[in-house]
């Protein structure tokens, strides 16, 4: 039986020799458990909350908020899946993606305070210089990386201390406030509205008109931040699975020498690889402004983590050559999910954390059989 790097399916034999029963449970398990595993935890929540608490774990309110939980994260893992498929890693997602939030911040305040700029401009000027710095830092990895040989782990950890350091001195280590009315609305509105009761309906980019009373029941439906991260998703799924880009990508983490060998240049591709990890981090620090009205230089702190963790627990082999962008989605969503049924179930947070950690260390595991079950098949 062998496995495609890119798409994940088996077929069999594998070198010739029969998969025994269990073996072939377990490789079906490696493929679909991720699925599996995440439609039990949504069974298991919906089931305790309603019973415990009296209330609908599968509210639409609560499935949005679910989605707007696993944005950063989601944009954080799409440009590591792509770094960690061709054996790398980057550590400085979570700082850049601070950085991002305070240059965007700044950026949009001073406008605002100067006035004279319309407010959409602002916002695409933010979101510019916020993906902008994020993909020099990128840049100044890759060329690291792939120029003086330095081992990724110690270039990115070294970078996620200066972006540190950096996004500190910027904002004073204080919030930076002041953005123009624009920023909070792409970061709060959404795509389509519901409005439960008489008068109301579906409501589709233009959020109905209301009284004050009436907006706690007032639905948003797709935020604006998770619309721009199902872009991204579908973006990266196609450069992953239908470009050479991604061919190259999976090369590279399969065999590097090999790679070379086939012409493919990878030092270049090594760069590009860590400029789109900048990119996807910018993008989710200019979000984080937008959503909370003001950039942070921790914003993205506590989230390096779990970008990984999605990465992992989504299958992308560690050692690299393999891995979906689907795989990410799914374990971004199992760690949302998580976190927010703990917290609906009144469970102290900490929970999460050794949740999450256990489910990180299942995914290897299940990895790691199946590499062994087909290096011993294609063995034999």
């Amino acid at each position: 039986m062998a496995v495609d790097s890119q798409t994940g399916a088996t077929s069999q034999p594998v070198g010739g020799k029969r998969l025994s029963g269990q073996q072939r449970a377990i490789l079906m398990l490696s493929r679909v458990w991720g699925w599996v595993f995440l439609a039990l935890l949504i069974v298991f929540f919906t089931i305790s909350a309603s019973t415990s608490q009296g209330v609908n774990f599968l509210s639409l309110r609560n499935s949005q908020n679910i989605l707007v939980a696993i944005t950063p994260i989601l944009l954080m893992g799409l440009g590591q899946t792509f770094v960690i498929i061709a054996g790398g890693i980057d550590l400085s997602v979570g700082w850049v993606m601070g950085l991002s939030s305070v240059v965007a911040a700044m950026a949009m305040r001073d406008l605002a305070a100067a006035g004279g700029i319309a407010e959409p401009i602002m916002l695409l000027i933010g979101f510019v210089l916020a993906v902008g710095v994020a993909v020099l830092t990128g840049l100044v990895n890759g060329l690291v990386i792939a120029k003086l040989r330095v081992p990724p782990f110690i270039v990115t950890l070294g970078m996620s201390f200066i972006a540190r350091g950096i996004g500190f001195l910027l904002s004073g280590a204080n919030v930076v406030g002041g953005q123009p009315r624009i920023v909070r609305d792409f970061g709060n509105e959404a795509l389509m509205y519901w409005m439960p009761g008489d008068g109301g309906g579906l409501f589709f980019l233009q959020r109905p008109e209301v009284a004050t009373e009436q907006l706690r029941v007032l639905e948003r439906i797709f935020p604006w931040p998770v619309v721009v991260a199902a872009i991204l998703v579908f973006g990266t799924m196609y450069l992953l699975h239908l470009t050479q880009f991604g061919r190259h990508t999976y090369a590279i983490g399969g065999n590097r020498e090999s790679a070379i060998r086939a012409g493919v240049r990878v030092d270049r591709h090594t760069i590009l690889l860590y400029m789109l990890s900048g990119l996807t981090t910018g993008v989710a620090g200019f979000l984080h402004t937008t959503r909370f009205n003001g950039g942070s230089a921790i914003a993205g702190e506590t989230l390096l983590l779990s970008s990984i963790a999605a990465v992992v627990i989504g299958g992308v082999s560690m050692f690299g050559g393999e891995g979906r962008i689907s795989g990410t989605v799914i374990g971004a969503l199992i760690i949302a999910v998580l976190q927010t049924g703990l917290v609906m179930l009144n469970v102290q947070p900490y929970w999460q954390y050794i949740v999450v950690g256990v489910i990180v260390i299942l995914a290897v595991l299940i990895d790691q059989s199946r590499d062994l079950i087909i290096g011993r098949a294609e063995a034999g």
